[in-house]
């Protein structure tokens, strides 16, 4: 796939399969519905996970996530053409994510691949937390993930955070980038905190990269702190975070957030191999 045109070919694909999950829903419904067949165990997961939030049954859910969520497409490339990114980003209202998929062979003829798992940013803590509290993953919600949390040193956050009303040059999940509406700082050691929350007023493209540049609609307040425990099942944010904005007003600690995906979508991930057009 690198071979092809990122514009012509890539983006013009994306946008025809859009085009077809909006005409032609009940087939992605049949897609679905016979990847779990395949996969006993991920339905049952699936079927739980619809009875504990008021679904009537596996159908049920599976409607109201073709029918009344947005699209978001997946985009799996031996390598990722800058320019692809760009586009992607610049042309597209709905999440698009990129997966790179690397395919290595030696001289005897034998074959590696290296990728970087699916949303593995969110999926780490969030299966730790599965894990160690099922319950409480089941109370984080999708819709309920709106902040988007940004490591920075105390300097940066005087002069870019505060002064300039805004954070620039930082990665976004494609899926995650319609639904984001706030964003919150954490300054790195030695204060190891979450200290300041603005509303975003945009998210654009940040010059001829593949990154974006957060724009405020006010300027960002105190909050907190909402410290970092030391031992705790947070880990000291590295990169974006994604937590609910309203978990961040009784939060005392990182461990209180719960900044993970629910069980369910964890599920869906792992039968993607499985669906064909």
């Amino acid at each position: 796939m690198a071979s092809h045109e990122p514009l012509r070919h890539i983006a013009v694909q994306i946008l025809e399969f859009s085009l077809s999950f909006e005409t032609d829903q009940r087939t992605v419904k049949s897609i679905l519905f016979n990847a779990l067949q395949e996969q006993p165990e991920i339905k049952r997961r699936c079927e739980e996970y619809a009875t504990s939030h008021d679904f009537r049954n596996l159908g049920h859910l599976l409607e109201y996530l073709i029918y009344e969520t947005p699209f978001a497409a997946l985009v799996v490339i031996d390598e990722i053409p800058e320019e692809l990114e760009i586009v992607l980003a610049r042309k597209f209202q709905f999440g698009v994510e990129v997966l790179e998929l690397a395919r290595y062979q030696n001289s005897q003829g034998d074959r590696f691949y290296h990728c970087e798992p699916f949303l593995a940013d969110l999926g780490s803590e969030a299966e730790s937390v599965i894990e160690g509290d099922k319950e409480a993953s089941e109370r984080v919600e999708p819709g309920e993930l709106d902040t988007i949390v940004v490591p920075a040193r105390e300097d940066r956050i005087q002069e870019t955070f505060l002064d300039e009303n805004r954070w620039y040059a930082i990665r976004i999940h494609g899926t995650m980038r319609p639904q984001i509406k706030y964003i919150a700082a954490y300054q790195v050691a030695p204060i190891s905190a979450i200290t300041y929350v603005a509303p975003v007023r945009s998210i654009e493209p940040w010059k001829d990269t593949r990154k974006f540049v957060v724009n405020f609609a006010e300027p960002a307040k105190k909050i907190g702190p909402i410290t970092l425990v030391k031992g705790g099942k947070s880990k000291a944010p590295q990169s974006p975070r994604y937590p609910a904005r309203n978990r961040l007003d009784s939060a005392k600690t990182l461990d209180d957030i719960l900044w993970v995906w629910p069980a369910f979508l964890l599920s869906l991930v792992s039968i993607v191999p499985k669906l064909r057009s």
